[in-house]
């Protein structure tokens, strides 16, 4: 996954894949989504990212899967 910020429209794009996108629908307002011809996610693209995805606070954490004993 790659996250992309452009600075200077407030937009950020975060994309899942390479493959190409067939269509983009509008998921509200601020966010909309890329989906390729089969209807996976390819990338999604939050307008005013700052206020509307909390950019600042962008944070990744890799959980494993416990195994009980």
């Amino acid at each position: 996954m790659k996250i992309k910020y452009f600075n200077d429209t407030d937009t950020a794009l975060l994309e899942f894949t390479e493959k190409l996108v067939k269509e983009t629908r509008e998921i509200s307002e601020n966010i909309y989504i890329d989906i390729d011809e089969k209807g996976n996610l390819v990338s999604m693209t939050i307008e005013h990212a700052k206020t509307t995805a909390h950019l600042p606070d962008i944070s990744y954490q890799q959980l494993e899967k416990k195994v009980l004993a």
